[in-house]
């Protein structure tokens, strides 16, 4: 554990010393720790707060307004399952239920073993392909609870 601290340290240095120790930028640290990590450590906040001189109130603030921070571990890929009215009227409950027997875990948890991490969203924007599951950056568009472990599988 003394290596992983002390490597997740220097990350954070780094990390604070590519943006100046400005205050200002306080999001775009945590955004570069989240990429490292896929979450936020809380060793790396409080580095961040002395980093940055400032309260650790305020560290915690801004990690927990912006839904794209996690302080829990994620997975290595993250699953959006859109629950927008154009996907619901489609039967994107029956597709989240069917991910979620799959997975053994229901959306806002991450599996076991760190490989997803399940979430729902109130729309994606791409309406008309509806149901839409996205899988990190990729869109799977008319999805049926036929195609989530063809969909799944493809991640592993």
């Amino acid at each position: 554990m003394g290596d992983e601290n002390k490597e997740l340290e220097e990350t954070v240095g780094q990390i604070l010393e590519k943006y100046r120790h400005d205050k200002g930028m306080l999001v775009s640290v945590l955004q570069d720790i989240q990429a490292k990590y896929r979450y936020l450590p809380k060793e790396a906040l409080k580095q961040v707060c002395q980093g940055l001189l400032v309260p650790l109130s305020q560290v915690y603030s801004v990690a927990t307004f912006f839904k794209a921070f996690s302080l829990l571990p994620r997975g290595r890929h993250l699953i959006n399952v859109c629950l927008g009215t154009a996907c619901h009227v489609r039967g994107t409950d029956k597709v989240l239920e069917k991910i979620e027997r799959e997975l053994g875990i229901n959306a806002g948890s991450t599996t076991k073993d760190l490989k997803f991490t399940l979430e729902t969203v109130n729309c994606v924007g791409a309406c008309a392909l509806g149901p839409i599951v996205k899988v990190d950056e990729e869109y799977h568009g008319e999805m049926s609870t036929d195609k989530v472990v063809s969909v799944l599988k493809s991640y592993t």
